[in-house]
């Protein structure tokens, strides 16, 4: 049995003493140092902290792309601990949607394959209708015979998002997912992340260093040495920076 987490009440993802540490004995390092969170479904949370915070460790772990040294991460009531290889794998497939900021498309395929891309390699078949409705709202849809090298970076981003939201994950995570964006096109893709936690209900989990970014989430988790050391409500720019600022001092 899963134990509920205060404030949070039925969580989409949640973690119960989460531990991460590298090495053993006197240069053993503690990335992650007992994290207990929980994440609403359709809740937007933005991760921010400084550089060796753990944001990214902590990501790693949320996702079953890493392995805890102790404690539990859990969505939709699944254990990720208890999981094997295989298993793991099928539900990062069906359950899980990555965005990351290099975009990792593939470079022979044309928008629409990279898009379908978690599908074929599932097996399933998509929702066609579903499929249209992505692609219009993230207008690429006049660019899904394009490959990669003849998008502009918006555009590759957006098919990325596309391809993370069409299998109906219940979290996607994001990993600085503007940090290769001009102002307008980060504009956009925070706003389509935004959509999918307000319309899909789909939890949302971005990692960032820029306040304005983190300013679209419902809340601001603050790490430091592993730590979660404190939470921006209702964000704004900044009271993020005032936050970071009051953290780092």
């Amino acid at each position: 049995m899963t134990p509920s987490i205060p404030g949070r009440k039925d969580p989409a993802l949640e973690t119960v003493d989460l531990v991460k540490r590298f090495g053993a004995g006197e240069t053993a390092v503690t990335a992650v140092a007992g994290v207990t969170l929980g994440f609403r479904r359709g809740e937007f949370v933005a991760v921010m902290g400084p550089s060796g915070s753990g944001k990214s460790t902590l990501m790693n772990l949320l996702a079953g792309l890493d392995t805890p040294t102790s404690g539990r991460v859990v969505i939709e009531g699944v254990d990720l601990t208890e999981l094997d290889d295989r298993q793991l794998t099928r539900l990062r497939r069906r359950r899980i949607g990555f965005i990351f900021q290099a975009f990792n498309l593939l470079p022979a395929l044309n928008a629409e394959q990279n898009i379908l891309l978690p599908l074929t390699l599932a097996g399933r078949r998509p929702d066609r209708e579903f499929f249209d409705e992505i692609v219009h709202s993230l207008r690429i849809q006049d660019r899904l015979r394009h490959r990669p090298a003849e998008l502009s970076g918006g555009q590759q981003q957006r098919v990325a998002i596309a391809r993370a939201l069409l299998t109906r994950p219940a979290v996607v995570f994001a990993d600085e997912p503007t940090g290769a964006l001009d102002v307008s096109a980060s504009r956009e893709v925070l706003d389509r992340l935004r959509q999918a936690s307000t319309r899909l209900e789909q939890t949302v989990v971005m990692v960032t260093h820029d306040p304005v970014a983190a300013a679209h989430a419902d809340r601001v988790l603050l790490l430091s040495d592993g730590a979660v050391r404190g939470t921006v409500e209702q964000p704004t720019a900044p009271a993020v920076l005032d936050a970071m600022a009051r953290m780092e001092g």
